[in-house]
């Protein structure tokens, strides 16, 4: 059963990778708060099934909306910023969304919420998270190859050139942004009903750091890469819990290293 409970979490860590991978890999937009929008996911879901008697299901898809919906208001505020400077603010919202958590009365404070039902035993849940990272992977390689991924990757390359082709730079950011946050809300609501009991510190800055690793040293912008990395730093998690107060300090020197010898990743190709 051990076994079945790293596979899960290593599947909702894909499906985060993913979605961050939109933004970050297709777009080229650097974020460094998409834990905030994994945690608006998990907490619209925990509210929902435990004060608000609403069921799993409809608890899910509010919890995607909602996590989307976040994301759509901050990227059309935010994504005027550019580079490091847009890094910088959404580290701001990812602090911002940890203590909404914390100090807001809905959330139960730094207790959490508890008791969170989950739908399904271990292996039947496990079912689920599967179907739910072939449904992202799916939709990560569909945008890719639609006309809205090309134009992703044309910013992503040089704004102005694509600008210069007519490709609305802002209506297509905001866009990925926006799928990417929804997807990070299903692997918040996911890992909210299979964990049973979230904190705010669940979703802080370390998590965010951590995806970022995840993404660069796979491979920004492929479909495995993202998945590989997530395989790799939370099968390393797993292994060396023993080691978890040093875990920010190790992703950070290993996306350094990552940068400095191989900027495209383990899978991903040199431009």
């Amino acid at each position: 059963m051990y076994a079945v409970t790293v596979l899960t979490l290593l599947l909702l860590f894909a499906i985060l990778a993913l979605s961050l991978n939109l933004i970050t890999g297709v777009a080229g937009q650097v974020t460094l708060g998409h834990a905030a929008f994994f945690g608006v996911g998990a907490y619209t879901l925990a509210y929902l099934t435990t004060e608000a008697g609403v069921g799993f299901g409809p608890a899910l898809a509010a919890s995607v909306l909602a996590a989307g919906v976040v994301g759509l208001a901050l990227g059309a505020v935010s994504l005027r910023l550019r580079e490091d400077f847009l890094a910088i603010a959404t580290i701001g919202v990812n602090f911002v969304a940890v203590a909404a958590f914390l100090y807001l009365p809905y959330f139960g404070g730094a207790f959490g919420i508890s008791d969170i039902p989950r739908p399904a035993g271990p292996l039947g849940f496990f079912g689920l998270v599967l179907l739910a990272f072939a449904f992202t992977a799916w939709l990560h390689e569909r945008v890719r190859a639609s006309d809205l991924g090309l134009a992703l990757l044309a910013l992503r390359e040089s704004e102005a050139a694509a600008a210069a082709l007519g490709v609305d730079v802002r209506r297509f950011k905001v866009t990925a942004f926006a799928l990417g946050c929804a997807l990070a809300g299903l692997a918040g609501g996911l890992y909210a009903s299979y964990i049973r009991v979230i904190h705010p510190e669940d979703f802080g800055f370390p998590l965010s750091v951590t995806l970022l690793a995840m993404v660069a040293v796979g491979g920004m912008g492929t479909l495995w890469g993202p998945i590989a990395g997530a395989v790799l730093l939370g099968g390393f998690a797993q292994a060396f819990a023993f080691v978890q107060n040093y875990q920010l300090f190790l992703y950070g020197l290993l996306l350094a290293l990552t940068m400095r010898y191989r900027p495209q990743g383990l899978l991903g190709r040199r431009p």
